[in-house]
């Protein structure tokens, strides 16, 4: 038996790193456990936490190739995050400049979600519990 037991972390390559970490910390709330510089690959390493659970590394790499993205592009779809109310959360971020879609319901659920990107264009979704 393989034996897993949970996700122990998401990774995401900025092409800004600077931009990303203040999106991720400053407009998301994750707190910034650790940061590195690894001179040899001339890349960022900053491990963020969610609520105290480590969730994110957060890298920079020069010149990045461009993740496919629309329409339904292979590979992972997108990162999700539950909210109490995807209503205030949405407005909390339209406040701080992220552009959300309109709120849709879940038809299989019934929940209210939408999506926003982050600096990359990283397709992100608020769902609410």
């Amino acid at each position: 038996m393989l034996g897993l037991k949970q996700i122990h972390h998401i990774a995401i390559i900025a092409t800004d790193y600077e931009k990303s970490k203040a999106f991720y910390c400053d407009i998301l709330g994750f707190t910034l456990m650790s940061e590195v510089y690894r001179e040899a690959r001339d890349s960022w390493k900053g491990d963020l936490a969610l609520n105290g659970q480590y969730v994110i590394e957060l890298f920079s790499f020069p010149f990045p190739p461009a993740r496919p993205s629309r329409p339904e592009a292979c590979g992972l779809r997108h990162l999700a995050f539950s909210v109490d109310d995807v209503d205030q959360a949405a407005s909390y971020l339209e406040s701080r400049g992220v552009k959300c879609e309109a709120v849709r319901i879940d038809e299989l659920t019934g929940k209210r979600f939408t999506f926003f990107n982050d600096p990359d264009g990283l397709p992100l979704e608020l769902y609410q519990q």
